[in-house]
């Protein structure tokens, strides 16, 4: 069986009676691509640019850090695109090793056979210089970055407790070195209140567009209410400037999703 064959996301389907809070267990795990490509506006966008932008700013004999990478799609992607700049333009991007870090054995597990069956199919290609990826069952606010180039974190920071992230940011940008790079995707808020209800009627809208129910969106919005807490895009530009980064910019935003990259 291929393990990227997506089952479908129901998990919300039928009325739960008391919703608990959202938990990144084997249920999700199972029905994560779907669930993913389903719910995040510009998902598989986001992935593949995350890539190529991380392309962009490794540098030989360093860490790629992918933070909260659940099933290793970024890491992935990250390394797809290291491989082809190195055909393409010839950049210098040996010794490179990504290293994937998420606190839920569930979704390491999962990764683990994703990546290994990567990994087969890039044996199989003549010459290819690979990027090993590592995967780490770690809680990613604990982990110690060493060495780093890069760092994505695409849609994990909106579920660490919000009196931490100031020093997370801190702590990144002292894993990096100058001329890094930080790959920030997030879910979003904003303090127009006009702005607020337009991308939230928006962002709903493309669920029910891609077959979730009135049913699922109100139940796992009950789930997530206090797990995942966004901030504005002031909030991670100001908290970005004061961790040590000197330049920040959103590349992509979709309703109330967006991503950031901030240069150090």
């Amino acid at each position: 069986m291929n393990n990227q064959t997506k089952r479908r996301d129901s998990l919300f389907a039928q009325p739960l009676g008391e919703v608990g809070e959202f938990r990144f267990d084997q249920k999700v795990a199972d029905v994560f691509p779907d669930m993913l490509t389903r719910s995040i506006p510009g998902y598989q966008a986001i992935i593949s640019q995350s890539g190529l932008l991380a392309a962009r700013y490794a540098q030989p004999n360093t860490n790629l850090y992918d933070l909260g990478c659940s099933l290793g799609a970024s890491s992935l992607a990250m390394r797809k695109a290291i491989l082809q700049s190195r055909t393409n333009d010839g950049e210098d991007t040996t010794g490179c090793e990504i290293h994937g870090i998420d606190n839920s054995p569930a979704m390491i597990d999962k990764a683990a056979s994703i990546v290994q069956e990567h990994n087969e199919q890039l044996a199989q290609s003549p010459k290819v210089d690979n990027v090993p990826i590592h995967l780490h069952c770690n809680d990613m606010q604990q982990h110690n970055l060493n060495n780093a180039s890069v760092v994505a974190m695409n849609f994990t920071l909106q579920f660490v407790p919000v009196a931490d992230r100031d020093e997370m940011m801190k702590s990144i940008a002292n894993g990096l070195h100058d001329g890094g790079a930080l790959i920030l995707s997030e879910k979003v808020t904003f303090a127009d209140p006009v702005l607020s209800t337009l991308h939230i009627e928006m962002y709903h809208n493309f669920k029910r567009a891609n077959g979730y129910s009135d049913l699922e969106i109100s139940q796992k919005r009950n789930a997530l209410e206090n797990v995942l807490i966004p901030d504005t895009l002031d909030t991670h530009a100001q908290r970005l400037k004061d961790a040590g980064f000197t330049s920040s910019s959103v590349w992509f935003q979709c309703f109330n999703f967006a991503s950031i990259i901030a240069i150090k």
